[in-house]
């Protein structure tokens, strides 16, 4: 992968809508401004909104953590996204996500033994993100197990995270320095 396309703003190259959307990343849940942001902060006010839903999705979503995770990561294979499935495949993990559940997603494949809730979610993001849409029957189990929040959170996630997995495609982040490409191209 070649270098990124939006290098970071120096501070002082920075306009004062630029410092004032850093500020409020910084000083929010994230405590950084690292992966889409830097690219982001082109657009400082599409920045600030994309960083406040960003943190409802992952800091306050009706989604369990680890349920919201494995949401994240759908969306990351999804789009072949490299940066962010490095960084969610160990919040993933530390959220408490079955380690054996990304490494089956990575190679594109649905994983074996997921556990009810996990099974739902899986189903309900991978085929909302391949068909644009959900049947009646997946709808219906992830409602019954996540409510109606619950199932427009997971929306939520899968879109944020396409959005985010747009601008880091494009910006072609690099990931830190050493660390292979986690994906391999689907065919």
């Amino acid at each position: 992968m070649s270098t990124d396309r939006f290098p970071p703003i120096a501070p002082e190259a920075m306009t004062d809508a630029q410092h004032a959307a850093m500020d409020e990343i910084l000083s929010g849940p994230r405590k950084g401004a690292a992966g889409p942001f830097k690219a982001l902060l082109r657009s400082p006010d599409l920045m600030t909104l994309v960083q406040k839903l960003g943190a409802y999705i992952r800091f306050s979503s009706a989604i369990p953590p680890a349920l919201n995770e494995l949401a994240i990561l759908i969306t990351a294979r999804h789009w072949t996204a490299q940066y962010e499935w490095y960084a969610h495949n160990r919040l993933a993990l530390a959220a408490g996500l079955d380690p054996d559940i990304p490494p089956a997603i990575a190679r594109g494949e649905r994983p074996a033994n997921l556990s009810e809730d996990a099974a739902t979610v899986y189903d309900f993001c991978h085929t909302l993100l391949k068909q644009g849409a959900v049947p009646d029957e997946v709808f219906e189990r992830a409602q019954a197990r996540f409510g109606e929040r619950g199932v427009i959170d997971l929306i939520g996630a899968c879109g944020y995270y396409s959005l985010v997995s747009l601008v880091l495609n494009v910006d072609r982040t690099p990931l830190p320095d050493g660390e292979p490409l986690p994906l391999a191209p689907l065919l």
